[in-house]
């Protein structure tokens, strides 16, 4: 099998929406530096990746939008937004503009649409771009952080390479909505999202209710969980019913977005996930894929705010796991890495204030699987989600077994 191909590019680190805006392209950074220290970009040649075209662009996004993000690129654009670019999406304080937005993020789309695309014609089984998984994005306006969604253009670009069945899986902590909204009534494409509960985060949605319309109703699957859950409870959740799903669907790509997010230090969501458990996490999608999609596998970035402590260890963890270099999370962290990221964190006296000493948190990834119990928050969110979508593929939702 030839290498899988690592999308990078420096000039992704241009996706900047400012020093105090959470979605910092320091993580990205640190995750390269990370990774190359341990070895695991060991004679890897990154894939340099082609902006996306507008052709390609419009394959999801409307041509009005797109001349919104060009206008907005501008050099003090900021000054002169109208409400027609506010209707977009931009100017606000999730999407502010920036000079070069439309560059940089053709680019990120870029390189998710041309590692699906050297997945759909055999040049490789597996892409992996940590700077996509760009989720909420919608086909008319920026959201979430989100100008394009390179997710959604990576999956129609499989769509137009013949591929039949595409799956996407979705672990971020927040709903994976603009990808559903996007394929919410196409049979071809299932999305699967593991989230925080609506209830308690951004942006509402996720609902079990939500699950396709029409002929593609049950490709829309939603996991919502409760806040405060930690490993144990979401990798239950995760194991009731992903791989059930994609067993009946049998896709011929997988496709994965990793937001960090879901980390118990990330500071805008509420679950308490550790680097362990989101590790646990990349490898059973990476065995899912081996089992169900022929090992076609395409991997994205996504969320992810703990900058310095958190995102490099975990995406680090999602390379090596794309690569087959598994790094065991007692690794100790390498010295050119601590005394690179340590500039970064703050001289408080906290534990936040300092460097993790090790690639993992000291914590087990083991959790019990649901056998049919529906007593607290977190099973009687695994059974509705299971009593709304099984059904609909021939699945028993009270049988632990299916």
């Amino acid at each position: 099998m030839a290498m899988p191909l690592v999308v990078w590019d420096r000039a992704m680190l241009g996706y900047d929406m400012g020093a105090e805006h959470p979605m910092n392209p320091l993580r990205l950074d640190l995750t390269i530096q990370l990774a190359t220290e341990l070895g695991v970009l060991d004679g890897v040649q990154f894939h340099l990746p082609e902006p996306a075209d507008d052709e390609t662009l419009r394959t999801v996004h409307t041509v009005d939008y797109i001349e919104a993000v060009k206008k907005a690129s501008l050099p003090d654009a900021a000054a002169y937004l109208d409400l027609e670019d506010l209707s977009h999406g931009l100017g606000t304080p999730d999407d502010p503009v920036f000079e070069g937005m439309h560059e940089v993020s053709a680019l990120i789309a870029g390189g998710s649409v041309q590692g699906a695309r050297a997945i759909a014609t055999g040049r490789v089984d597996r892409a992996v771009n940590i700077a996509g998984g760009l989720h909420h994005a919608m086909p008319d306006r920026a959201s979430g952080f989100c100008v394009y969604n390179d997710a959604a253009l990576a999956i129609r670009e499989l769509l137009s390479q013949g591929v039949r069945k595409v799956a996407y899986v979705d672990i971020d902590v927040h709903h994976g909505d603009g990808v559903q909204a996007v394929f919410y009534d196409d049979p071809r494409v299932l999305t699967i999202s593991i989230h925080e509960s609506p209830l308690t985060l951004w942006p509402g949605t996720g609902w079990a209710a939500e699950c396709g319309q029409g002929a593609a109703a049950g490709t829309s699957v939603n996991i919502p969980i409760p806040a405060g859950t930690r490993d144990a409870g979401w990798l239950r959740a995760f194991h009731a019913v992903i791989p059930s799903v994609l067993r009946e669907f049998r896709p011929d790509v997988l496709l994965t977005q990793h937001g960090a997010d879901s980390h118990a230090e990330d500071p805008l969501a509420d679950l308490l996930l550790s680097v362990d458990g989101q590790r646990a996490a990349a490898i059973a999608l990476r065995s899912l894929a081996e089992q169900f999609s022929g090992g076609r596998w395409l991997a994205m970035g996504g969320g992810g705010y703990s900058l310095v402590r958190v995102v490099p260890r975990s995406w680090t963890h999602l390379l090596a796991t794309v690569l087959d270099r598994d790094v065991d999370p007692a690794t100790p962290l390498p010295p050119g890495f601590r005394a690179v990221a340590g500039r970064y964190l703050p001289d408080n006296g906290t534990l936040r204030g300092a460097l993790p000493a090790e690639m993992g948190d000291g914590q087990s990834p083991a959790f019990k699987p649901w056998q049919g119990e529906h007593e607290t928050p977190l099973d009687k969110a695994i059974l509705e989600t299971r009593r709304v979508i099984f059904p609909l593929h021939g699945l028993d939702p009270f049988d632990p077994r299916d």
